[in-house]
């Protein structure tokens, strides 16, 4: 499957990276993988792969997003860390949240660092980008969902939070570097077997998320800017802005629908997507 190499002018580079900011704010915080809808869409519109460093760009606004809409929490966050290196005090909530979250980054940061270093230009081309790959990933992740959703006990509260929880959805974390993943999905579908509730479960998703997504947005910056040079940066800047207002409605939506529904409905569309991108591929590949 060719991707086209034609340039696109400055409007529709303009329209693109918009429609691109509006996926990602909508699927970076669902368990439905962003990643893979940034990769699929564009593919299926016929405007090929954005990229690695312009898809990572593009992230920055969710990362506005959600440190806003979580800026009361990140606040007592810091101060309960304050509190307890000055005087221990770590079994605070505040504190042993803020512990989780740094041990939770700790494994994304090391794996995503040794891809820059040594599988950077390999990772871009990787056929774990590739459309059935996605495809495929897709539909075990939600499999993955649907048995966490059955049988996860969900009894712990974002109050009980350890540094061992932060570390062992932090690793569950790192599948996202897995093209059709989900950052949201895998540390969802960790928290439920870990027995999570849905709604505490998806907050400390979203507050693990932002070291992570913010230093890889920054660390792709300078290319997807780069790459994106014949148009200039307003396409790019377009797709942040609009990224950063979707992100924040999916947020707010995600976290009030959790406290009162299941997640079937992504283990469902999860299935769908999967398998409708199979399909397409197939029927694509044949002619």
């Amino acid at each position: 499957m060719a991707d086209p190499v034609t340039p696109l002018s400055l409007l529709e580079a303009c329209w693109r990276d918009l429609l691109l900011g509006v996926v990602q704010g909508l699927t970076e915080f669902l368990p439905i993988s962003s990643t893979a809808h940034l990769k699929a869409v564009p593919v299926l519109l016929g405007w090929g792969d954005p990229g690695v460093s312009v898809t990572a760009a593009i992230q920055l606004g969710s990362i506005v997003a959600v440190i806003a809409y979580f800026r009361v929490d990140l606040l007592q966050v810091l101060r309960g860390i304050s509190r307890a290196m000055r005087h221990g005090q770590w079994r605070e909530p505040d504190a042993r949240l803020g512990l989780a979250m740094a041990l939770g980054t700790v494994p994304i940061l090391a794996i995503g660092l040794g891809i820059k270093l040594f599988w950077d230009s390999g990772y871009e081309t990787s056929p774990l980008r590739s459309v059935p790959s996605i495809a495929i990933v897709s539909i075990v992740m939600a499999v993955l969902l649907a048995l966490a959703e059955r049988y996860g006990p969900r009894i712990k509260q974002l109050t009980d939070v350890a540094g061992r929880d932060g570390l062992v959805i932090g690793l569950a974390q790192c599948l996202a570097l897995i093209p059709g993943v989900s950052r949201s999905g895998s540390t969802l579908t960790a928290s439920l077997f870990d027995g999570w509730q849905r709604p505490d479960a998806a907050r400390f998703s979203f507050l693990l998320g932002i070291p992570a997504i913010t230093i890889a947005g920054l660390v792709e910056l300078k290319d997807a800017f780069a790459s994106s040079a014949s148009s200039g940066p307003l396409p790019l800047l377009v797709g942040i802005s609009s990224a950063a207002l979707v992100s924040w409605l999916a947020i707010d939506w995600l976290l009030k629908f959790l406290q009162r529904h299941s997640t079937w409905i992504f283990v469902g569309y999860r299935l769908v997507f999967g398998v409708v991108l199979l399909v397409w591929w197939s029927i694509d590949g044949a002619n």
